[in-house]
C-alpha cells in the first residue's frame, strides 16, 4: 500500500506546473496537477485519528520555488485567532506549517509557518526534532478568509538552502504539512508524525519534483550610529553581509565587520553557578544556514555543542571588551555525494583569534555519517585548540540510534593536552504508545571544547534510561486531550570514579482541551558528591536533593492569555525540607489583534542557598529574589513595529553560616565572617522597526541598562529596596539608529 501511495505522489507532483500567484486565494487552474493532500491526522494529541476539521493542501514545484497552498475549514462555531505577532513569535494562533528537507536525506530541514494573522516563523531543523528560530528566510506568503474557511499560500525559493544535485532531472524532497487550531490546541499533520517523538525529520513523506535551480547574489550593507548618553560620545559603524548561490548545490555567505545585533538584547540572568550561561546568537551571518554545523554533544538539552557562534566576537583574550570580528565566510554545498561546509572567521584586534571549521556528511541508505574538525588560534594566549568529531545515525521503523565521538587537541605554551568523549542515544518505539530511550555519555577530564564550542562541564559520565507512554483515549468530559508520561532513572559520576548521584524522575506533559498545555515533574537525587562547586578546590559531600516543578499555559481567550509556573528545589546542605520556592505568573492582555501588553513577576525565597566563596570556603545564605518583566508590542501595520521591554532584578542574600570543606569532603561550620550581598540588574529598551523590503530595515532604539553587586558585613540588605533601586541603574544609556538594505541580483 505504501509503495502504491508513493507512486501516486510521484505521478502527481511530476505534472508540469502552472504559474502560481501568491495572493492567498486558491485558483483551481493555478493548482491543477499539483499534489493534493487531504489525509491530515491528529498529532496533538497524538491519536492519529482523522482531522476534526477538514484541511486540504496542495504542493507544487515551480521554476520560482516550492509552492504550497492550504484550505483550512473553520466554521463560525470555532473561534478564529487573528492575533498578529513579531517574526518567529506569532504565539498560539491559528496557523499552518510547511516542513521541508530539500535533500530528502533526513539530515536537516526547514520549517515555514504562516498564521491567520499574517505572522510568520522560519526555523531550521536538525537532529530529528531540534528547532532553531535564529535563522530568517526571504519567502513569499499571503492569507485570506471567508465565512467557511481560511486560506494560505507560500512560495519558498530554491535558493533558500544549498541542495545536492538531482538525478535524471528530478529532485527528492522530504515534506510534512500541518495545521493548528488555536481554540483547541489541536494539530493535524500529513503524514501522521509528530516532532514530540524521537523521529520526525527522517519520517517526512518523500516526493519527487522537477530539479529546478535558482541563483542569487544578495548584498546587505548596513550603517549604524550610536550616541552614548552616559559618556556623551557618538560612534558610527558599517559593514555588509554577502549571500551568493551560483547554483543549486553551492552557497556562500560572507560578512565584513558584522553587525553585533545591537537592536536585540539578551535576557537578564543571575548566575553564581560553576556553569556558563548559554545565549543564542542574533547576528544574521552567524544564523544563516548554521544548522549544518550544529553538532550537539554533551547534554540531552542540546545546548552543549561543538560550535557556539557567540565565541566569535566574544570576550577578548586580553580581557578588554569584546573581540572585533573583521570578516567571516561560510560555504555550504555538495560534491561527489558528500554534503560539505567550511566556516572561517577572524578578529582583527591585537588579542584577536581565528576560528575555522570543516564539516562533511554522507548518507548510506538508513545510515548517515558525518565528521567535523574545528580549530581556534589564540596568539595572545599562545594557544591552539583543535576538536575532531565523527557522528553516525541509523534508523528504521522502530529504532533510531545516534552516536558521536569527540576528541580535543590543545597546545598551549609548549605543552599539549589531549582527551576524548563519546555519547550514544538509542530511541526505540515499543508499540501501543510505549517507547524507551537509553542515553550514555562520557566526557574526558581534559576534553576541552570551549574555545569554539559550549560544554556545560567535562570530566563526566552519565547514563539514563527513560520509559514513556502516550495516553490519548480520554473521555470528552476530561479537561485533558492527552498525556505523555515519562519515568526515568540516571546515574552521574566523574572519570575518577567519584559518585555524583543517582536520580529518579517522573513527569507528565499534557495537552488540554482549552488549547493550552501543562507540565509536571518530580525528581529525586540521592546523596552524593559535588565536584564543581569549589571550582577545583575539593569535592563536597552533599545530602539528597528534591526538585518539583509545575507549569501551565492557557492561550488567548477573549483578551487574556496566561502562563505560570512554580518550582521547589532543595539542593543545599540542610536536605530536602529546606528548599527554594519560586513562583512566576505572566498574564498578557490583547488590546487588539495588533497591540498586546504583557507582564511577568517571579518571586523566589531560598532558605539554604549554597555558594562558593573562594578556595574551600562555602557559605549558606537566605536569599530573596524579585524579577519583573514587562513589555508591549504594537504592530502598527504590515511594515511598522513598536516594541517596549523592561527587565528588573532585585536580589538580597543574608549570610547564615560559613563552611570549610575538610579532607573527608564534609563541610564543617566555621566561625568565619562572610558578607551579605545584593544584586541589582536593569534592562530597558524601546525599539521602532520599519521594514523597507524583505530583510531590509530601519531601526531606532533607546536602550538603558546596568548592574550592581554590593557586599556588606552585619548590614543586611532588603529585597524591596534592592528591587526599587534597580530602576536607578544607569551604567549604559544609548540611542541607536541602524539602516540595512538587501540588494538582490
Amino acid at each position: 500500500m505504501r509503495a502504491l501511495q508513493t507512486v501516486m505522489l510521484l505521478a502527481a507532483i511530476s505534472v508540469p506546473a502552472h504559474a502560481v500567484d501568491i495572493d492567498g486565494r486558491i485558483d483551481p487552474l493555478e493548482w491543477e496537477g499539483a499534489l493534493h493532500v487531504t489525509d491530515f491526522r491528529l498529532t496533538q494529541p497524538l491519536s492519529r485519528a482523522p482531522a476534526p476539521l477538514p484541511t486540504e493542501a496542495w504542493v507544487q514545484a515551480t521554476p520560482h520555488g516550492l509552492a504550497i497552498a492550504f484550505r483550512a475549514v473553520q466554521p463560525a462555531g470555532v473561534p478564529r485567532n487573528r492575533q498578529r505577532g513579531q517574526r518567529d513569535n506569532a504565539g498560539a494562533v491559528d496557523r499552518v506549517n510547511l516542513y521541508v528537507d530539500f535533500d530528502g536525506d533526513g539530515r536537516s530541514g526547514f520549517n515555514f509557518t504562516v498564521s491567520l494573522g499574517k505572522g510568520i516563523n522560519d526555523t531550521t531543523i536538525t537532529n530529528e526534532n531540534q528547532f532553531n528560530d535564529d535563522w530568517d528566510a526571504n519567502f513569499r506568503y499571503a492569507v485570506s478568509e471567508d465565512a467557511e474557511a481560511w486560506y494560505a499560500e507560500m512560495l519558498i525559493p530554491w535558493h533558500v538552502a544549498p541542495m545536492r544535485d538531482g538525478r535524471n532531472g528530478k529532485r527528492t524532497l522530504g515534506i510534512a504539512l500541518d495545521r493548528v487550531i488555536s481554540h483547541t490546541g489541536e494539530r493535524m499533520t500529513w503524514p501522521a508524525i509528530s516532532f514530540e517523538e524521537p523521529r520526525f525529520l527522517t519520517l517526512f513523506e518523500r516526493i519527487d519534483v522537477e530539479d529546478f535551480g535558482q541563483s542569487l547574489l544578495a548584498i546587505t550593507p548596513y550603517v549604524s550610529g550610536i550616541h552614548d548618553l552616559v559618556g556623551q560620545r557618538s560612534r558610527f559603524d558599517g559593514g555588509a553581509d554577502v549571500f551568493w548561490k551560483p547554483n543549486g548545490r553551492m552557497q556562500l555567505s560572507a560578512t565584513l565587520n558584522p553587525d553585533f545585533g545591537q537592536v536585540e538584547s539578551d535576557e537578564l540572568v543571575v548566575n553564581f553557578s560553576a556553569t556558563e550561561t548559554f545565549f543564542s546568537d542574533k547576528r544574521p551571518f552567524f544564523t544563516e544556514n548554521q544548522g549544518f554545523f550544529d553538532v550537539p554533544f554533551g547534554s540531552l538539552n542540546q545546548r552543549s555543542r561543538l560550535i557556539y557562534t557567540r565565541r566569535v566576537g566574544g570576550p577578548a583574550d586580553d580581557g578588554e571588551g569584546s573581540g572585533d570580528v573583521t570578516a567571516a565566510v561560510k560555504l555550504n554545498g555538495s560534491a561527489a555525494g558528500f554534503n560539505v561546509g567550511v566556516f572561517s572567521a577572524t578578529e582583527g584586534d591585537p588579542a584577536g583569534r581565528d576560528f575555522h571549521a570543516v564539516r562533511a556528511t554522507r548518507e548510506f541508505g538508513s545510515h548517515g555519517l558525518g565528521a567535523m574538525t574545528t580549530r581556534v588560534e589564540r596568539p595572545f594566549l599562545d594557544r591552539t585548540a583543535s576538536v575532531h568529531e565523527v557522528d553516525h545515525r541509523w534508523s528504521n521503523d522502530a529504532w533510531n540510534v545516534r552516536s558521536t565521538v569527540v576528541a580535543s587537541d590543545i597546545e598551549q605554551a609548549g605543552s599539549t593536552r589531549r582527551d576524548s568523549g563519546a555519547q550514544v542515544i538509542i530511541d526505540h518505539a515499543l508499540g501501543n504508545a510505549w517507547r524507551q530511550q537509553f542515553y550514555a555519555l562520557h566526557i574526558g577530564r581534559d576534553l576541552q571544547m570551549h574555545d569554539f564550542g559550549y560544554l556545560e562541564r567535562n570530566n563526566f559520565n552519565y547514563v539514563r534510561y527513560d520509559l514513556a507512554r502516550r495516553v490519548t483515549a480520554l473521555p470528552d468530559s476530561s479537561a485533558y486531550a492527552g498525556h505523555d508520561w515519562h519515568v526515568a532513572a540516571s546515574h552521574r559520576s566523574n572519570d575518577q570514579g567519584e559518585h555524583i548521584a543517582w536520580a529518579a524522575a517522573i513527569n507528565r506533559r499534557s495537552d488540554r482541551r482549552d488549547g493550552g498545555n501543562e507540565y509536571i515533574d518530580l525528581t529525586m537525587w540521592s546523596a552524593g558528591q559535588d565536584d564543581l562547586l569549589t571550582r577545583g578546590n575539593g569535592i563536597v559531600k552533599m545530602p539528597a536533593k528534591l526538585f518539583a516543578y509545575f507549569e501551565r499555559f492557557r492561550p488567548r481567550k477573549g483578551a487574556w492569555q496566561f502562563y505560570g509556573n512554580a518550582r521547589y528545589a532543595a539542593e543545599g546542605l540542610e536536605g530536602i525540607d529546606k528548599g527554594a520556592v519560586t513562583a512566576s505568573f505572566e498574564p498578557t492582555y490583547f488590546v487588539s489583534d495588533s497591540l498586546s501588553l504583557s507582564a511577568s513577576l517571579e518571586l523566589s525565597n531560598n532558605p539554604d542557598w549554597l555558594l562558593w566563596r573562594g578556595d574551600n570556603l562555602l557559605g549558606t545564605y537566605r536569599s530573596r529574589l524579585a524579577f519583573l518583566t514587562a513589555g508591549a508590542t504594537w504592530l502598527v501595520d504590515d511594515r511598522q513595529e513598536l516594541r517596549l521591554r523592561l527587565e528588573a532584578i532585585g536580589l538580597d542574600a543574608d549570610a547564615r553560616q560559613a563552611w570549610r570543606v575538610g579532607a573527608d569532603r564534609r563541610p564543617r561550620a566555621v566561625d568565619e565572617e562572610i558578607p551579605d550581598f545584593a544584586v541589582r540588574n536593569l534592562g530597558f529598551q524601546i525599539r521602532y522597526r520599519y521594514e523597507l523590503a524583505p530583510l531590509s530595515h530601519v531601526y531606532v532604539a533607546y536602550v538603558r541598562g546596568g548592574s550592581l553587586y554590593q557586599e556588606a558585613v552585619g548590614d543586611p540588605f532588603g529585597l524591596g529596596s534592592e528591587f526599587r533601586n534597580a530602576f536607578d541603574l544607569r551604567d549604559s544609556e544609548q540611542l541607536l539608529v541602524k539602516f540595512s538594505y538587501r540588494f538582490e541580483i
